[in-house]
């Protein structure tokens, strides 16, 4: 079997698992994802198998399209929903013109540290396993490129 497979991955697994899951499944060895997911996030993770395994590199040098949810007014210690709360405060009233006036400051080039608890390989290793075993390891600010900023939805 060759050709890419597009998996809705769930929270609670980790872009590795699926690759396993896929390969025992299939009884493949030759299968690969284009991009790893936070394992509490959920989303689609393209996966090649058999001699599609070479547009790999190609696939993960391409733009990707997210879409959050965010909660104003809670800290985490993880900066998601699944971390302990560090700091609550009550958000009354959100000012979407303020909120609609602050979003192209964020679109371009521009410096990212990436949060302990993210999939991020420093030293072959990923963050939140750094994390876990309470371990401090130096996280360096990257570049990243937004292209666009969009405001889907909004719950009162």
């Amino acid at each position: 079997m060759n050709g890419i497979i597009n998996v809705l991955k769930p929270p609670g697994m980790t872009s590795h698992d699926v690759i396993y899951f896929i390969r025992k499944t299939l009884n493949m060895k030759k299968v690969g994802h284009t991009g790893t997911l936070d394992p509490e996030a959920a989303g689609v993770l393209p996966v090649c198998v058999g001699k599609a395994t070479k547009a790999v590199q190609y696939i993960t040098e391409k733009r990707k399209r997210y879409i959050t949810n965010i909660k104003f007014g809670l800290i985490t210690e993880t900066y998601d929903i699944y971390g302990a709360i560090l700091e609550q405060k009550q958000i009354d009233v959100l000012d979407m013109n303020k909120l609609k006036n602050i979003l192209p400051m964020f679109i371009g080039d521009i410096k990212q540290k990436p949060p302990i608890y993210s999939a991020i390989k420093i030293k072959g290793k990923k963050l939140y396993e750094y994390a876990r075993k309470n371990e401090t390891v130096e996280i360096s600010e990257r570049q990243v490129q937004i292209f666009d900023i969009k405001i889907v939805d909004m719950m009162k």
